[in-house]
């Protein structure tokens, strides 16, 4: 059976010839946890991925792996299996003889080999296929022969590299519903590497946010998604994303408000990290399905017009026009919109975020 096991990293520094791609990065993964590093290419994840898998040498820091410091220790002896981008399987080999390739090299016992292979197989549904080739095999099949590769390891940690991106739209999300209950059978600590963010929405306990090397926020996915800490966060998540609009803070007759060229919000409740400063720019932050457009908007509600709208299937996205502000809202709504038309939309003000025009900070 798999063992859990926490990951914690600690202080980590890589350096890949002169660059610096990781500095102080500080990461910890509960037992038994599916977390994501989300973020976009070159932002890092993917070396901290292989630095756990013993792959890449770390300059500085530690990683420790189920209690016990692995900075070091050769891939082999970590506990960990990574499933790579590319499938990697060995072309002259069936799917069983790939599954078990490994165990083979190892010395594990026949009995224990066929046990492993068929508990693998019957999660990932590859019984059938187990005679046959890589060349036989789809593309989607090919990925489930990998991941069952690393599987029959029943290893402390599975590390997922990009595991979809070669995969079409349709097999993406198949697989990503797979492996999902797959973490759910087995319970397993799993590292998930991705740029996909509705990957990372759908299949993380918690994800980690990165850019240029650096953690930008770690939580569930509900959490980042509804209070982003910086305006990276805030607008790398979302489809569309977040709409912003710069402005200041002001008092006036015992409410706080955000007042922009355009509109005002009223933010007295909004729950500020400390006190409101009313002497800096900042910047409202509001998802387009917190703009309430149309028969959802109240009566006395601001008016806007329609400068594009993008049929999605079971909702659409409206593009409005409000005083020279671009503002997306998602509508569900399947009355017929012309361009320019005059629509009514108003702003959850409970849902919105605010942050610091100079730092791009949460407020």
């Amino acid at each position: 059976m798999t063992n859990l096991a926490n990951v914690s990293v600690r202080n980590l520094r890589i350096e890949l010839g002169a660059n610096t791609v990781i500095e102080d990065l500080d990461l910890d993964v509960r037992a038994g946890e599916f977390v994501v590093l989300l973020g976009p290419s070159g932002c890092g994840k993917s070396t901290l991925l292989h630095s756990i898998a013993g792959l890449i040498d770390v300059t500085d820091g530690s990683i420790e792996i189920g209690g016990e410091d692995m900075t070091w220790a050769d891939p082999k002896d970590r506990g960990v299996a990574l499933v790579f981008q590319s499938y990697a399987l060995y072309p002259t080999m069936n799917v069983e003889r790939n599954m078990s390739f490994a165990l083979r090299i190892n010395g594990t016992p026949r009995p224990e080999i066929e046990r492993r292979v068929k508990r693998a197989a019957d999660m990932l549904q590859l019984g059938p296929l187990l005679a046959r080739r890589p060349a036989q095999l789809s593309g989607g099949q090919r990925q489930r022969v990998a991941i069952g590769r690393a599987l029959v390891r029943e290893a402390d940690v599975f590390l997922f590299d990009e595991p979809l991106s070669n995969l079409d739209a349709k097999l993406r999300t198949e697989l990503r519903r797979e492996l999902k209950q797959l973490h759910q059978q087995l319970g397993a600590t799993m590292i998930y590497v991705t740029h996909d963010q509705v990957e990372a929405m759908t299949l993380a306990t918690r994800m980690a946010v990165m850019k240029g090397g650096v953690i930008q926020q770690f939580g569930t996915p509900a959490e980042v998604y509804a209070r982003p800490e910086n305006l990276f966060v805030a607008t790398f998540l979302g489809t569309p994303p977040m709409n912003l609009l710069r402005g200041t803070l002001e008092a006036d007759e015992g409410k706080l408000w955000f007042r922009g060229p355009q509109l005002s919000v009223d933010v007295t409740n909004y729950a500020f990290k400390g006190a409101p400063d009313l002497t800096k720019p900042c910047i409202l932050g509001v998802r387009p399905e917190d703009v309430r457009a149309g028969a959802g908007a109240r009566g006395d509600a601001l008016q806007g017009k329609v400068t594009l709208l993008e049929p999605m299937g079971n909702h659409r996205v409206l593009w409005l026009d409000y005083h020279g502000a671009q503002i997306a809202s998602i509508d569900q709504d399947k009355a017929p919109l012309a361009g320019g038309a005059p629509v009514p939309f108003e702003i959850d003000a409970s849902q919105v975020s605010l942050f610091d025009e100079a730092n791009s900070e949460r407020l």
